[in-house]
């Protein structure tokens, strides 16, 4: 098989995928109208797929996926990227071992990112998930990859897969795309619930000591071998 054909069929993979892949960001309800975006790197190539900007979730298909490059340049698709493009770039650019990143405003993280406050490690899916506290990125504007440039800092110094763009939202990555979507919606789930442990009263964090093994034991012995 000739090159241009094996990208080709990675590229209607990946369209799919990255399409299908939207429709779990409304089934947990993180996003609402347009708002929020999947994206995931074209394997062994410095492309990514990326949701087309301002395009309602129900018109979504692999048709209307966009291949751009690692600069936000439309290689292939008819409709123009995501506005947050430049952000996905930039952490590709950045992080090779990052596959996936996922975007979007769901209520109670992007409550926690308006308050500039970090979500504390208090309960055990935390240390399991996110290593620890899920850090508070900084402010930045959309339209270049400043907010990219964010999340690569902030991530660079943290084992958690998410950040909350302080007053944006929570941006999430992964080894692959699905599991940048698995990390929205968990960050998405403990941000409710240390939001409703903090109204009862002060939540007790877990210990570093008690994190490093949860956080071990969640990421090299949980699940089934090979489907982590």
């Amino acid at each position: 098989m000739s090159l241009a054909a094996d990208i080709t069929d990675t590229f209607e993979e990946l369209r799919d995928t990255v399409a299908r892949l939207h429709s779990e960001l409304t089934r947990y309800e993180l996003v609402i109208w347009t708002a929020g975006n999947v994206s995931a790197r074209v394997p062994g190539h410095d492309l990514m797929v990326i949701k087309p900007s301002g395009v309602s979730y129900d018109e979504l298909s692999a048709e209307t996926m966009v291949v751009t490059d690692l600069h936000g340049e439309v290689v292939q698709g008819e409709l123009a990227p995501s506005s947050d493009t430049a952000a996905h770039a930039y952490v590709y650019r950045h992080m090779p071992e990052v596959g996936g990143v996922v975007h979007t405003h769901s209520t109670y993280a992007t409550a926690w990112a308006a308050r500039g406050e970090p979500i504390p490690c208090v309960l055990t899916m935390i240390a399991d998930e996110f290593g620890g506290e899920i850090p508070i990125g900084p402010f930045a504007l959309i339209g270049d990859d400043s907010i990219g440039r964010g999340i690569v800092e902030t991530l660079r110094s943290s084992r958690s897969p998410a950040v909350l763009m302080r007053n944006h939202g929570p941006f999430t990555v992964g080894r692959t795309a699905k599991d940048a979507v698995k990390a929205a919606v968990m960050v998405e789930d403990v941000a409710r619930t240390v939001h409703i442990a903090s109204a009862l009263g002060k939540p007790e964090p877990l210990s570093e000591e008690d994190i490093d093994r949860l956080y071990a034991r969640y990421q090299n012995v949980y699940g089934q071998q090979g489907e982590k």
